[in-house]
């Protein structure tokens, strides 16, 4: 291993399940290489900027963006089974609303900078996908927040923030303008780039040319010692 930290920068948006099994597959690549360090951020992105505030129905949402009940249960029954696989149940019937993520990214921002973001993505991630928790709703997210620690006007502050939603939008423009259009989007070392839910394999395999690459070159030649005889 090379004692030089190696960064992934996740591009990702709370309402993406395969953000969420990727996430898992990552972690699960991340834990082979004992004692190297790993420097993870998450970026934000929307999938669907066009839901309102309030949200909207999942079903009714559902329907209208995939054409039916029939292919939206294939769907979920294809995500819900490599889920399982990855250590993640699913339940997406349980999802009272389609959200707008954008209040989500505004405290992932905060918690960023604070050093909790990775962990809050999983919590989040779970309580959408697996407790059904309805995040369009501003009194649900100061409640969940406080169990992690916030407090309302903490979570209130952040929510009203415009210039941190600027800085969120900002960040998703930046990702866009590179050129990415799906999630979730890995990248490591500012230099490879991953689309999607990869396997636990392609991460690993991508991770390991990184660490070759940054590991300082070891080669013996000649050379002054103290107290040595050559000189």
């Amino acid at each position: 291993m090379t004692n030089k930290p190696i960064q992934i920068d996740i591009v990702s948006d709370v309402a993406c399940p395969w953000c969420y099994i990727g996430k898992k597959h990552l972690e699960k690549a991340l834990a082979g290489f004992d004692g190297q360090n790993f420097q993870v951020t998450w970026h934000p992105f929307q999938l669907d900027p066009t839901i309102p505030d309030e949200g909207l129905s999942r079903e009714e949402y559902f329907v209208n963006k995939f054409g039916s009940l029939e292919r939206i249960q294939q769907m979920h029954e294809r995500v819900e089974s490599v889920g399982q696989k990855a250590g993640i149940q699913f339940e997406f019937e349980k999802m009272p609303k389609a959200i707008n993520t954008i209040p989500l990214h505004k405290i992932l921002h905060v918690a960023r900078e604070e050093g909790t973001q990775n962990e809050l993505e999983e919590k989040l991630f779970k309580a959408y996908f697996t407790d059904g928790v309805d995040f369009s709703s501003k009194e649900n997210i100061v409640a969940f927040m406080k169990d992690l620690g916030w407090d309302a006007e903490k979570t209130e502050s952040v929510l009203a923030d415009d210039q941190i939603g600027y800085w969120v939008s900002q960040e998703i423009k930046h990702f866009q303008n590179l050129g990415v259009s799906g999630v979730p989007f890995f990248i490591l070392n500012n230099k490879y780039g991953l689309s999607g839910a990869q396997p636990t394999e392609v991460f690993q395999d991508a991770i390991q040319k990184v660490i070759e690459e940054v590991k300082p070159v070891e080669a013996t030649g000649d050379a002054c010692e103290i107290g040595g005889a050559n000189c």
